[in-house]
């Protein structure tokens, strides 16, 4: 392999020059790398079109699994809901969990609120009082000159619904900032609200810069940035469960009742709210959920963490995003979670999957696909600590984890069918799994041993 030397150009070569210069400077076996992201290509070009056009410099596309999580129940409505995602387990403990709610009531989902913020952040020198004099003006001023970008989205009930004027000079000299609030309906709505910000910073500095009582320097302000702001606690939605504890049932083959299995639950969920350690853990199983669905219907998963993650640490200590209690005999789970998602433009529209898995989920509105998500999350959840304070996380995820093993380990399909069942009612590790290959590929070894590892 040569050593690699800086390109020029590479954005306006062809897709094919983009793999033939990749494979040529990066890889000993350019031909067969080169063959291989080809593979990948979708089979019919006009939706290879569209596949490229998401991103740049797109050379393949990378695969993960699509899978489906049956017997979700949301506000006694069932649904099929997808996930994309290549960890082990996570679709199997969604789908456990669904199936234990839907007999016990189902998932219940309420929307709290569904604000969107956006931000201009400007610099200004001057006297606070005369701003705050003339601001209602400003207001109307931006209404007026925005109205080409609002006016179809204020037809379908969005728009701008507040602007706040925030001092923070005491924090940086001379910075304020126009705080402003949007319904985007069905859309997620960035463009939409990003497009709105750059109209009212322009409306911003003209307008000073005609405020007759204002002295010259008062009259001018700097556009630091106009951006709307992925941290959205006022885009809010509740997914819950609850039933008599006595209605839990058994756990771990019988060995724990329903009483203890509601105490250790709600003390787990409570030491994610005091160890940050914790929390952290538990709010990644909860995101091991959401995103999945995210994913799957062409929402930004990334956006959707960052506020998740912030809004865990709002009050200065990163906590558990979900609750648990034992009250009255009743025990109750839910998770409070900020989403800000669409179910109209962007990847909603164009990737195939993400079309057809809005088209499973009976096409939603954004407030409904906010529910099932955060139900999806809350489902994760439970069923992640449900393991951890009964049969321990190992046990179920490296059942799941054996097939990438084996696949790792390249067993034959009938190798495979072998592992599978040997270990069916033993502790799965790389060790166990390799050596019972080994010793199953052995031409000497006819039987093999029936205890490797014992549990």
């Amino acid at each position: 392999m040569k050593k690699p030397k800086p390109v020029s150009g590479f954005s306006k070569l062809s897709k094919r020059g983009k793999i033939r210069w990749l494979a040529e400077n990066f890889f000993s076996n350019p031909e067969d790398v080169a063959r291989e992201l080809k593979s990948f290509w979708y089979g019919d070009p006009q939706k290879q079109k569209i596949f490229d056009d998401f991103s740049e410099n797109t050379i393949s596309n990378y695969y993960l699994p699509y899978g489906l999580v049956p017997n979700v129940s949301v506000n006694d409505t069932l649904y099929c809901v997808p996930m994309v995602t290549e960890e082990s387990s996570v679709v199997a403990a969604a789908s456990s969990a669904a199936k234990f709610w839907l007999s016990r009531g189902g998932f219940k989902a309420e929307i709290v609120s569904t604000k969107k913020v956006g931000q201009v952040h400007f610099d200004w020198s001057g006297d606070i009082s005369k701003l705050r004099q003339v601001f209602s003006a400003l207001k109307e001023h931006i209404h007026q000159e925005t109205d080409h970008i609002t006016c179809n989205m204020r037809k379908r009930g969005g728009g701008i619904s507040d602007i706040e004027l925030i001092d923070m000079t005491d924090l940086e000299d001379n910075y304020y900032q126009l705080k402003m609030t949007f319904e985007t309906c069905d859309s997620m709505g960035a463009n939409f609200i990003n497009s709105t910000l750059e109209e009212s910073s322009r409306v911003l500095r003209n307008f000073m810069a005609e405020q007759p009582h204002f002295t010259d320097e008062e009259r001018k302000v700097t556009i630091i940035m106009a951006i709307l702001s992925n941290y959205t606690p006022e885009c809010m939605v509740r997914a819950s469960v609850e039933c008599p504890v006595e209605d839990l049932g058994t756990f771990d083959s019988g060995k724990m009742d329903a009483k203890t299995f509601a105490y250790k639950f709600e003390k787990a969920i409570k030491i994610a709210h005091i160890d940050v350690h914790r929390a952290t853990t538990h709010n990644k199983g909860i995101f091991n959920g959401i995103d999945a669905v995210a994913m799957a219907t062409g929402n930004d998963f990334r956006a959707i963490e960052s506020c998740g993650h912030t809004y865990a640490a709002r009050d200065g200590k990163y906590r558990s995003l979900s609750y648990a209690k034992v009250e009255d005999g009743i025990f109750k789970f839910w998770l409070d979670i900020p989403l800000a998602i669409g179910t109209v433009g962007g990847l909603t529209n164009l990737h195939p999957l993400a079309k057809r898995s809005l088209e499973m989920l009976n096409k939603p509105t954004a407030d409904e696909l906010m529910s099932i998500i955060a139900v999806t999350g809350l489902a994760q959840n439970f069923a992640a600590v449900r393991s951890l304070v009964t049969t321990g996380i190992q046990k179920g995820h490296m059942k799941m984890h054996l097939m990438n093993i084996l696949n790792h380990l390249e067993a034959s399909e009938k190798e495979a069918l072998e592992a599978l069942s040997y270990f069916k009612d033993k502790l799965v590790s790389f060790t166990a799994v390799r050596e019972f290959l080994n010793l199953l590929r052995k031409p000497s070894v006819k039987n093999i041993p029936k205890v490797i590892y014992k549990k």
